[in-house]
């Protein structure tokens, strides 16, 4: 990536980032034309490439800039500062759903690029991903209080579990081009719900 992308006033950095997610969020990458992202964001093919060496660089920027923004919400909604792992999921929860809401073309793009299967860019995106994840998923096991569990409880199974379930959830929603985030509200509150009701120990 040239550095002097970042030397463009803001407005313009913006226009060719949210027309990435915009084109990106609406086809495969195979069929996502750098032609139409460049048109989108009111500058030429070849001055895009200027920034973005290639297609695949441009969309690995995008996907960072995915996960930056999320860990960024989480931290706002202090995710990570909780000891109850429901109200951490809860917060989450909140935090992602108001990304989708703010941000609808990432949102979007960010699901696609998780489920894409272009074997030019799977593999890159799915090793962020478990950085991503692991990073997470050690942060937030690290306050965890065992305490609040059923006894003997495989916590690390529990949430690889509960991480499949969601995972389960957003494939379906992808295959039916149906990401609502209202609908997604409701059942991800009836199934953390469900997930206490199961786990969690009886006061």
């Amino acid at each position: 990536m040239n550095d002097k992308f970042f030397t463009l006033p803001e407005e313009k950095q913006q226009a060719i980032i949210n027309a990435g997610y915009r084109v990106f969020s609406q086809n495969s990458y195979k069929n996502s034309p750098v032609s139409e992202i460049a048109e989108a964001a009111g500058i030429s093919k070849s001055l895009l490439f200027y920034y973005f060496h290639n297609k695949k660089e441009l969309y690995m920027f995008l996907w960072d800039k995915c996960a930056e923004t999320t860990i960024r919400f989480l931290n706002m909604y202090e995710c990570y500062e909780q000891k109850e792992l429901f109200e951490s999921m809860e917060r989450g929860m909140r935090a992602k759903l108001e990304i989708i809401r703010l941000y609808p073309d990432m949102g979007n793009f960010a699901v696609k690029a998780f489920y894409e299967k272009d074997p030019d860019i799977r593999e890159t995106v799915q090793e962020s991903y478990q950085r991503y994840f692991r990073l997470k998923a050690e942060k937030t096991c690290m306050k965890l209080e065992p305490e609040q569990f059923i006894p003997d409880l495989d916590i690390p199974m529990m949430y690889r579990e509960m991480y499949w379930a969601s995972e389960g959830y957003l494939w379906e929603m992808v295959q039916r081009g149906d990401v609502d985030v209202e609908r997604m509200e409701k059942d991800f509150t009836k199934l953390i719900k469900f997930w206490k009701s199961i786990y969690l120990r009886r006061k």
